[in-house]
């Protein structure tokens, strides 16, 4: 057999790097019996790649009309380095003896890298591929994949910093008799926020009409647009709901007051910057279902999602009945009021820092004292790694499929049930 493993051991636990890190590792492979090679290469690669098929009518030059199936692509190559562990192009035959081989590696990342992005129609993905460069056979391939983070500081971005009003508002006419109003005004506190970070919706229902609400729904939404470049330039987008929750019912003629928390899961920050085939953003979609035969009020908030929360945004307090207590000579001066931190002290270890594991956090952790390292969790979306160039001779390291980590926060969110009023 020859060949009975390989293993790729990167210098992270999670295989995740910010663009702009050095990756190092080490590649083990491990033989049965003796294995004849002339070197063995290592390949890193970072790409994206988005592929559909569409299918149309055309007129032939005779005039018929054909049903013409085309398979659409686009490619983006990042960066590509190529070098041998063992041997070279020209070297002579070497014959490893059987047992475990290892064999160090390092690689500077570009530090212009879009994220890691999986999806239906593409993805950004990069790879690790070890060869066996065989004289007179076929090369022997093993590939796996990892995942790299383009850092987004959202303090960076003042737009994202303000609240954000969304006012919903829709008079029905039912039986010749116009109704009054019906009012749905939903607000955040900011439009930026990080995974595992808890959005805060506030949603005020004036309903003045004789149509009741039977709900409103919200729902936190990826918005996808993937772009081919071959034979032709051609755009498909896609929506995903990432998480949703409804409040309600609100009567006719009923005034209510909800106060909701959406937490938001391990997901690759807006915009995919770098990247020219795929884009990426975010919403919060409002809908109010009204009842009979009446059209639903619809509207959304922009969100953008970083990798470095807003330092100055205070999350919601812990949901309990208890009301704070406040010592007495706070009573009368406001600024001397209790507040909420934005987060527990990050660790003295050097292993924190805004910019988590790894990096040079020291501009991180003077800014931003007080966000705590994140922790990088897989996204519930997996792609297959096998790529156009593998052939049958490509093996997967893993079980063939890939989930790209991205950092997410934990704030302590409070889980309780929401405030109704």
């Amino acid at each position: 057999m020859g060949l009975k493993g390989c293993e790729v051991e990167l210098d992270n636990p999670w295989n995740t790097y910010y663009a702009g890190q050095t990756l190092n590792g080490q590649v083990k492979l491990t033989f049965d019996s003796p294995k004849k090679v002339r070197g063995i290469i290592i390949r890193f690669l970072g790409e994206s790649n988005t592929e559909w098929t569409e299918e149309r009518n055309v007129t032939t030059s005779e005039g018929k009309t054909e049903n013409e199936i085309t398979n659409l692509k686009g490619h983006e190559e990042y960066f590509k380095i190529q070098y041998y562990l063992l041997g070279g192009k020209n070297s002579s035959e070497t014959e490893l003896p059987p047992g475990t081989h290892t064999y160090p590696f390092t690689c500077a990342l570009p530090p212009t890298l879009p994220s890691s992005f999986e999806g239906e129609f593409g993805h950004v993905r990069y790879t690790i591929k070890v060869t066996l460069d065989r004289p007179w056979k076929f090369d022997q391939d093993m590939k796996m994949a990892f995942t790299v983070i383009a850092p987004v500081d959202l303090n960076l971005n003042p737009r994202v910093k303000e609240p954000f009003k969304l006012e919903l508002e829709k008079s029905f006419c039912c039986f010749c008799c116009r109704s009054g109003p019906l009012s749905v005004v939903t607000t955040i506190p900011v439009t930026g926020y990080v995974s595992g970070q808890i959005i805060p919706i506030s949603c005020e229902c004036d309903n003045a009409s004789n149509v009741g609400i039977n709900a409103v729904k919200f729902e936190l939404r990826k918005l996808v647009t993937f772009h081919t470049n071959q034979p032709r330039s051609e755009k498909r987008e896609s929506k995903c709901v990432i998480a949703q929750l409804s409040i309600g019912p609100v009567a006719a003629g009923e005034s209510r007051t909800f106060t909701q928390q959406l937490e938001i899961p391990p997901l690759p920050p807006t915009n995919l910057l770098n990247c020219g085939i795929i884009a990426l953003d975010y919403d919060l979609h409002v809908e109010c279902d009204v009842s009979g035969p009446h059209r639903n009020l619809n509207g959304k908030v922009p969100i953008t999602l970083g990798t470095i929360p807003l330092a100055s945004f205070k999350p919601p307090a812990p949901y309990t009945d208890v009301p704070a207590q406040v010592p007495p000579h706070q009573l009368d001066d406001p600024s001397l009021a209790p507040t909420q931190p934005v987060s527990p002290v990050s660790p003295p270890s050097g292993a924190g820092g805004a910019l988590g594991w790894n990096v040079a956090d020291s501009a991180g952790g003077e800014l931003y004292p007080n966000i705590p390292p994140p922790q990088f969790v897989e996204t519930e979306y997996r792609g297959t790694i096998a790529g156009r160039d593998d052939s049958e001779h490509t093996q997967i390291i893993g079980d063939g499929a890939f989930a790209p980590r991205y950092p997410t926060f934990q704030f302590n969110n409070a889980t309780a049930p929401p405030f109704n009023r």
